[in-house]
């Protein structure tokens, strides 16, 4: 006989992932309705709210382990997930269990119906049901503080209905132009909609022009700016440090640091909690080293246009750093993010294996090859995640010594995770995408 919780489990992804296929709906109307009828979890516990093209989970990761030092019961609410869609909604860490999900799924899914019953738009998406599961897990934990990171955008993100504490803007950048707008001042626009009448501004690296259209925004509604530059200038060296590999965590980590300073004395929040908290951020998949079979083997989310250019500093430190090119494993969404991803590889990769992450927007192998540039020389693999990471511990590609960096969207790094960390659960990829 089939085991009751895991059929009952199965039954709601299979109704969320419906949620999904339906696609993203933009705007707060839906989500302040949906809140309203559930009594407006999203005011019960007071909250940081973090945007940016890129950064916005790194720096949550680390204002959370930041106020958790400090002493508070924290939420934390991302996305996508990595391998289980728990993994969204944590509090102190624990992500939502199969159990919890499918007990909120029966709670939420007659006041999504009764919603949609007059008007069949008002039905919540997949993304408004999550972000309401944050909500109510957070106010029934009795969380001391929450961090929410937008979904995509600011404005228009279902998570704009909160009014927070500090708003976070970590980074600008051109992606998801189609739904942002083709310009940084557009995308800047978007993103400074998380914006709240008096509420504290924090602003990490991003180009003057973007910069301003926030600091424009951000005087309208009369709140205080903060940007990384201003107040730690512009030797990284003198930025605070973490235990996330890579320079550009340093601009993250000091864009957590201005945020918890931002919150104010209410949070006692000292230094020491600062530094501590920044010495053992949890944040996967993210320069992440671990070694298989002996080898070792970077994991590493690199899913845009501004992450190539971190991504082409890092793999150039890490050539210096092993005397040798290393062996990548990459697949993207998107032309655009796969042509300056390719490119970037292409300049620093003995070989490269292409793997399509299983997701409906994912480049295929075709289409992976046409953007490798002409100019490369070393030899171009098509293979499959199963085929390159057959079971825990062991990588296929490349040779004994060779180092292996497996790059490209986060739904790839998820599947490979899931792959050879089996203690993480099955996959469930087909709820990542938004």
């Amino acid at each position: 006989m089939p085991n009751r919780a895991t059929t009952d489990y199965a039954a709601v992804t299979d109704y969320l992932f419906g949620l999904k296929a339906r696609g993203a709906k933009f705007g707060v109307d839906r989500m302040q309705l949906l809140a309203a009828a559930l009594g407006q979890p999203e005011r019960a516990v007071p909250g940081v709210h973090v945007a940016g093209t890129n950064g916005k989970g790194s720096v949550a990761a680390m204002l959370e382990a930041i106020l958790h030092a400090a002493g508070w019961r924290t939420g934390l609410y991302t996305s996508p997930h990595l391998v289980k869609l728990g993994e969204r909604v944590q509090v102190e860490r624990h992500a939502l269990t199969e159990a919890e999900i499918v007990a909120f799924s029966a709670e939420l899914r007659p006041v999504a119906e009764k919603l949609a019953a007059t008007e069949p738009d008002d039905h919540p998406s997949f993304f408004e049901f999550m972000t309401a599961m944050a909500f109510l897990q957070f106010a029934r934990k009795r969380c001391d503080v929450s961090v929410i990171e937008v979904g995509m955008g600011g404005r228009l993100d279902a998570t704009n209905i909160v009014t927070p504490e500090v708003s976070i803007i970590t980074s600008i950048s051109l992606d998801h132009c189609e739904f942002l707008g083709e310009t940084l001042e557009k995308i800047a626009g978007e993103k400074a909609g998380i914006i709240k009448p008096g509420r504290p501004v924090v602003i990490g690296r991003m180009a003057a022009e973007a910069e301003q259209v926030i600091r424009q925004v951000a005087a309208e509604r009369g709140c205080a700016v903060t940007a990384v530059h201003e107040a730690f200038g512009d030797d990284v060296a003198g930025y605070p440090t973490t235990n996330l590999e890579c320079e550009y965590q340093r601009w993250n980590a000091a864009t957590a640091t201005l945020a918890a300073r931002a919150l104010g004395s209410r949070w006692r929040i000292t230094p020491d909690a600062i530094a501590r908290g920044l010495a053992h951020v949890d944040w996967p998949g993210r320069w992440q080293r671990v070694h298989l079979g002996g080898r070792l083997t970077i994991l590493d989310a690199s899913h845009n246009p501004e992450g190539a250019q971190v991504l082409d500093a890092n793999l150039k430190r890490l050539v210096a750093e092993t005397g040798r090119a290393p062996v990548v494993i990459t697949g993207a969404l998107g032309a655009a993010r796969a042509r300056a991803l390719l490119e970037t590889v292409a300049h620093h990769a003995r070989e490269v294996h292409l793997a399509v992450p299983h997701q409906a927007r994912a480049c295929s192998h075709a289409e992976l090859e046409t953007l490798i540039p002409p100019a490369f020389g070393g030899r171009v693999y098509r293979a499959t995640v199963e085929e390159l990471f057959p079971e825990p511990g062991r990588c296929t590609a490349g040779g004994a010594d060779d180092v292996v960096v497996v790059t490209g969207s986060i739904y790839l790094l998820g599947e490979v995770m899931a792959r050879i960390e089996p203690e993480r659960g099955a996959g469930e990829g087909r709820l990542q995408d938004f």
